[in-house]
Order: C-alpha cells, then structure tokens, then sequence
C-alpha cells in the first residue's frame, strides 16, 4: 500500500481510531445492550469442573460481516 500524502495517512489513521473508540465503547457497554453478542446460537460453550472454554463462532461471523460491510462502504466514497 502506497501512500500519496500525509493526508491519506490521516485519513486512515482517522478511521483506525474511530473504529477503536466504537469497539471500545462496544465493549464497555456491552452488557446493556439488547444485542447479546457472544450468547448467538453456534457459540460454543465447554464446562467442565474448573475449566470453562467459550468458542464465539456465530459472534465471530456475525462480527466479520458487519465489519466487511463496514469497509466496503468506506471504501465505495
């Protein structure tokens, strides 16, 4: 990836921290939003005595997809 000028590094730099602060306010709000990610059915859950495995499969391909989307459409404008 080539850059023309500083300002495409700004741009991008911008966008990077955008999608940081989403994610950031994402996961600290995330037990009061309606959207149960990481409870989607095809996620995967193991107990055993001491131990608890947890695979987020659905959540992972749901995430993917937004996020595919997400940059599809920045980088359409």
């Amino acid at each position: 990836m080539q850059f023309d000028s500083l300002r495409d590094l700004g741009k991008i730099l911008l966008v990077v921290g955008l999608v940081v602060a989403a994610l950031g306010a994402v996961l600290t709000l995330g037990s009061r939003l309606p959207l149960k990610l990481g409870r989607l059915p095809g996620d995967l859950v193991f107990k055993r005595d001491n131990l608890t495995l947890y695979i987020p499969v659905a959540t992972s391909i749901l995430l993917s997809i937004l996020l595919t989307l997400l940059f599809w459409l920045l980088k359409r404008r």
